[in-house]
């Protein structure tokens, strides 16, 4: 991956990170992990809601695993196995808090989107874990020129917060308004650092990038917590 542009990667300092929103959420949370690990940082990863259980060897059961894989210069996932669907769900409470200290760096997905690259929240999401400092926003690119219905989760939910119908196509201003609102993307973020990573940039052209980061920075947002993420890097 292309270096991570946040002021938090490079600051040395204890940080718990939440991925919420949708396009990208898991594929930027590993590439995060790993390039944290190279640096040799200690890294936890995990979920408060489902993700898939990873078929790397970075997945531990336990304390001495965890310790193992960091030993190696890895990064550790933990989670609760959901035997029904192979997926991970939130760890044991007591993991959590004796790996919690130790880490120099937690990383968990907050929030579901079922591969939708945009999302409303329903009225239990996300799941932002209490002690985290930082939220981390993910929103694909290729909504761009899609519907509500087509891209979106909870495409009604959005469609209320939009003061439109499902049907309506998806553009630049709609997508920041959903990254803005308290009610879309930053519920529940409270005095947390929010930052945005605009995933897939590829495809869209140049001006189209630039009029995405110009909402944004027109909407009160720091242009430096702004990754325009391109994939493959």
């Amino acid at each position: 991956m292309a270096q991570c542009p946040f002021d938090f990667f490079t600051d040395g300092k204890k940080h718990n990170i939440c991925l919420v929103g949708g396009g990208g959420k898991t594929t930027v949370m590993y590439e995060l992990a790993a390039a944290w690990a190279a640096c040799g940082r200690k890294v936890l990863v995990l979920t408060s809601t489902h993700i898939l259980c990873p078929a790397d060897g970075s997945f531990a059961a336990d304390v001495p695993a965890v310790q193992n894989l960091w030993q190696q210069g890895r990064y550790a996932v933990i989670g609760t196995p959901e035997l029904a669907t192979g997926k991970l769900m939130a760890p044991p409470q007591d993991l959590y808090e004796a790996l919690q200290l130790q880490a120099d760096v937690i990383l968990c997905e907050a929030d579901g989107s079922k591969h939708h690259p945009c999302k409303a929240p329903a009225a239990h999401e996300p799941v932002i874990l209490p002690d985290s400092d930082i939220v981390l926003a993910v929103a694909g690119m290729d909504a761009l020129g899609n519907s509500l219905a087509q891209a979106c989760q909870r495409p009604q939910l959005a469609a209320d917060l939009l003061d439109c119908s499902a049907d309506k196509i998806i553009d630049a201003q709609m997508l920041t308004a959903l990254l803005l609102s308290e009610q879309g993307a930053r519920k529940n973020v409270g005095t947390r650092a929010y930052y945005i990573v605009l995933n897939k940039c590829d495809l869209l052209k140049a001006l189209q990038r630039e009029e995405m980061r110009w909402l944004l920075v027109s909407a009160g947002m720091d242009e430096r917590r702004i990754w325009l993420r391109e994939r493959g890097e």
